[in-house]
């Protein structure tokens, strides 16, 4: 939106009365009032003493990635459960919730380029393919442009033994390296804070009929394995250095099979600057030989995933619920600092930080680490279906936790700032979050958007017609998860010890209202 001086200016004139109304009203209609001294000995205790960085530090230099039913994954849930008890939270327990699927861990990788120059590749193994049988030694062909199937017939009987080269080189994104912290100004909360509706629902589409010659990612890999390819290399990140850490094409379909791991080659994700050299090479009609070793664990049977929940009881509401949490797999090319280490960090470093300021909520405030996140909110949804109610069950809300439910807070976009609150087309919330706000306003912790977001942990919990927020953030760093550099460096610690301290005031602000945070209606 493009809103001249003037007309922005009036527009913030218009907005500070608007708020300060909302705050008379706020008192008028005796609703709580904002705990002042609380929220003084919370800062002093998040800001002076925190323990946020021990706490991310651990996770991601000691623990590293954590896929879900990994063994990294395992090690982690049990620290994570001793860390819980170890800062006073009662009732810390690993729930199991759904049989996944299949354990898979890569224990070593190594790739090179030994003719027609020698050159270390920098990528990394994806999820749920098979490893190499030992080191191999093989030439790299192309074969980036099969997208149907007549497409297939080029490539028989010329493949066997061959490492290939499987999607077109990628264009590096050279402003990544110059964007730097990117906060969000003034003009990017105002807009937020303008939408007047929540962001429209997505409609149910009906997707077109599938075109029978169309080759699907899982049937290119069976002809490459059948042709006898060894490996499959891609490019499937622009930003220099980096690689997307996903599955193997299927994986979800199959639920992690290990049967379907096992009978697929080994897929290798290598970055531009490597894999584009790579590929100008071959196309000059140059012999390319690579060295590739890879060796990944599978799980023998199917397994059980599971979150990690932990609780500050409450005292005369104590069957009453607040929640705080984000997920706690990540994807395994790198330690899933910013996804998402930080938010697990952070809604641990608010209970502690409860716990210290000797905070006596009446709901009992509960932590929990969500797994399976990456692969589809499985660990979330699965835990408010059984606590709470299935969505789309006509009787949702029949179980007894449901109406003991309060609110749920998220933080997963990054690990950047709070900057506000995105509403999820609860107006309902609006005067009660502005109160809590107040406190941390000089944090620029000030946005309240009625836009609804998605694609994490909170989703369940508003699908189900329950008070679930993501936290407003800035989106700093580089890497946005889901790549190898996803690392500790990249983590600021003023913004994690921020998002600490507000996350434990609305967590205790939450706990302790005479009345629930109120909910909007269930559709």
């Amino acid at each position: 939106m493009n809103v001249k001086p003037a007309a922005r200016a009036f527009s913030r004139a218009a907005a500070a009365i608007a708020l300060a109304c909302a705050l008379v009203a706020f008192a008028a209609d005796q609703d709580p009032a904002v705990d002042w001294d609380m929220a003084a000995k919370i800062r002093e205790e998040g800001l002076q003493r925190s323990q946020v960085m021990d706490i991310v530090g651990y996770m991601t230099d000691v623990l590293g990635g954590r896929l879900t039913l990994s063994q990294d994954m395992k090690r982690a849930q049990l620290w994570a459960q001793e860390r819980m008890r170890q800062l006073g939270l009662e009732n810390v327990a690993i729930e199991p919730f759904m049989d996944y699927g299949a354990a898979w861990d890569n224990e070593y990788f190594s790739l090179q380029m030994l003719k027609p120059d020698y050159q270390p590749m920098v990528g990394f193994p994806i999820a749920y393919t098979s490893g190499t049988k030992g080191k191999v030694v093989a030439p790299v062909v192309v074969a980036s442009d099969i997208r149907v199937k007549k497409d297939l017939e080029r490539y028989k009987g010329s493949l066997d033994g061959t490492i290939v080269l499987a999607t077109p080189p990628l264009k590096l994104d050279m402003e990544a390296l110059t964007r730097g912290v990117q906060r969000l100004t003034d003009e990017d909360l105002e807009r937020l804070e303008e939408a007047v509706v929540p962001r429209p629902q997505r409609a149910p589409v009906t997707p077109p009929p599938p075109n029978p010659d169309l080759v699907k990612p899982e049937e290119k890999m069976a002809f490459f394995k059948a042709e006898g390819v060894v490996a499959v290399l891609e490019c499937n990140g622009g930003q220099m250095g980096s690689v997307i850490g996903f599955s193997r094409p299927g994986a979800n379909e199959d639920k992690w099979s290990r049967e379907k791991t096992l009978a697929t080659i080994p897929i290798v994700a290598v970055t531009p600057e490597h894999y584009n050299r790579m590929f100008r090479i071959a196309q000059r009609g140059l012999r390319v030989m690579v060295e590739l070793e890879v060796r990944n664990r599978v799980g023998p049977t199917v397994e059980k995933a599971a979150n990690v929940v932990g609780e500050i009881p409450g005292t005369d509401l104590a069957d009453q619920v607040v929640m705080l949490g984000a997920h706690f797999d990540s994807w395994h090319a790198a330690s899933g600092a910013s996804d998402t280490a930080a938010g697990c960090a952070v809604a641990l470093e608010a209970a502690r930080i409860l716990k210290a300021v000797g905070a006596k909520p009446r709901r009992t405030v509960r932590v929990a680490f969500w797994a399976g996140e990456e692969q589809g909110l499985h660990g979330s949804r699965e835990y408010v279906n059984a606590h709470f109610g299935d969505p789309n069950d006509p009787k949702v809300g029949a179980k007894p936790g449901y109406d003991k439910f309060s609110v749920y807070f998220n933080q997963d976009y990054g690990a950047g700032q709070f900057r506000g609150v995105y509403l999820q087309g609860n107006e309902r919330a609006r005067r009660l979050f502005a109160a809590w706000m107040a406190p941390f306003r000089d944090f620029g912790f000030t946005a309240l958007s009625i836009q609804s977001v998605g694609s994490t942990d909170h989703v369940p919990f508003d699908a189900a017609g329950l008070p679930g927020f993501q936290f407003i953030q800035d989106r700093i760093g580089g890497t946005y998860g889901h790549t190898n550099l996803d690392f500790y460096d990249t983590l600021r610690a003023e913004d994690l010890m921020k998002n600490a301290v507000i996350e434990a005031f609305f967590a205790y602000q939450a706990a302790m209202d005479d009345e629930r945070v109120p909910r909007k209606p269930l559709k």
